[in-house]
C-alpha cells in the first residue's frame, strides 16, 4: 500500500515539474540563435564600447611605428628612445603644415601668425625682412603650388632638446612687386622648384607638444 502511495507521489511531482517547465518556456521563450542582444549590450555596441568578453588589448599587439630609412634614421631612433610617443610620420605631417603656414604668413607679412611657430632668432630675422619690405613699399606674392617631398636629413638630441632637419622640395610662384605694383622680381606665370632645409626643435621636458623652427638654409649655401 505504501509502495502505491510512493508511486502516486512520484507521478504527481513529475506532473508538477512538467507544468512548471511549460510555464517557464511560455514566459521566457526558447533561444533560437536569432535573439536580439540585451539592452546593455546594444547600448555598448551603439557607443562603440567593447563588451567584456570581446576586448582586445591593443597595447599588447600594437607594433611601434618603423623609423624611416635614410640619413636621419639613427637620430630619429634616438629621439624615439627619449620620447616613446614620438612619431616620425606625424612629425613630418606637422612639419609640412608648418611649412605651408610659415611660407604664406611670411609673404603676407603676418608676424602674428609667425611668432608662435618660430624661435626668437628666426622670428627676428623674418620680422626684419618683412619690415624692410614694408618700408620699401614692396609686396611679396607667394603661391605654394605643391610640396613634392619632405625628407628628414638630420636628427638627434641636444641635451633635452630634439632637433630634426627636413628638406622640403616644393613648387612655388614667387613675385616681388614694387611700390607701383610693377614686378621687380619673379614671374607670375612661372612655377619654380624651391628646395629648403628647415630645422625644427622641441623641448622634450615641456608639456607643449609643438615644435618650433630654429634655422633655415638652402642646400649648398
Amino acid at each position: 500500500m505504501s509502495d502505491g502511495f510512493h508511486l502516486l507521489d512520484i507521478v504527481f511531482f513529475a506532473m508538477v515539474a512538467a507544468f512548471l517547465v511549460l510555464r517557464l518556456r511560455s514566459v521566457l521563450g526558447r533561444r533560437t540563435g536569432t535573439e536580439r542582444p540585451p539592452p546593455e549590450a546594444m547600448a555598448r555596441r551603439g557607443t562603440g564600447a567593447p563588451s567584456p568578453d570581446n576586448v582586445i588589448d591593443l597595447k599588447a599587439v600594437r607594433k611601434p611605428e618603423p623609423i624611416p630609412p635614410g640619413p636621419a634614421a639613427s637620430g630619429l631612433a634616438a629621439i624615439r628612445a627619449a620620447d616613446p610617443s614620438f612619431s616620425p610620420q606625424a612629425f613630418l605631417t606637422g612639419a609640412q603644415s608648418a611649412f605651408a603656414m610659415i611660407v604664406g604668413a611670411y609673404a603676407a607679412g603676418d608676424t602674428g601668425s609667425l611668432r608662435p611657430l618660430l624661435s626668437d632668432e628666426v622670428y627676428r630675422n623674418f620680422a626684419a625682412a618683412i619690415d624692410a619690405r614694408r618700408r620699401a613699399g614692396e609686396r611679396l606674392e607667394t603661391q605654394l603650388v605643391h610640396i613634392r617631398a619632405a625628407e628628414p636629413v638630420e636628427a638627434g638630441l641636444d641635451g633635452r632638446f630634439a632637433r630634426v632637419t627636413v628638406r622640403f622640395a616644393s613648387d612655388q610662384v614667387n613675385v616681388l612687386h614694387g611700390p607701383d605694383d610693377a614686378v621687380i622680381e619673379g614671374d607670375p606665370r612661372r612655377v619654380t622648384e624651391v628646395v629648403d632645409e628647415w630645422t625644427f626643435r622641441r623641448d622634450l621636458r615641456s608639456p607643449n607638444p609643438n615644435w618650433e623652427l630654429v634655422a633655415t638654409r638652402s642646400p649648398g649655401v
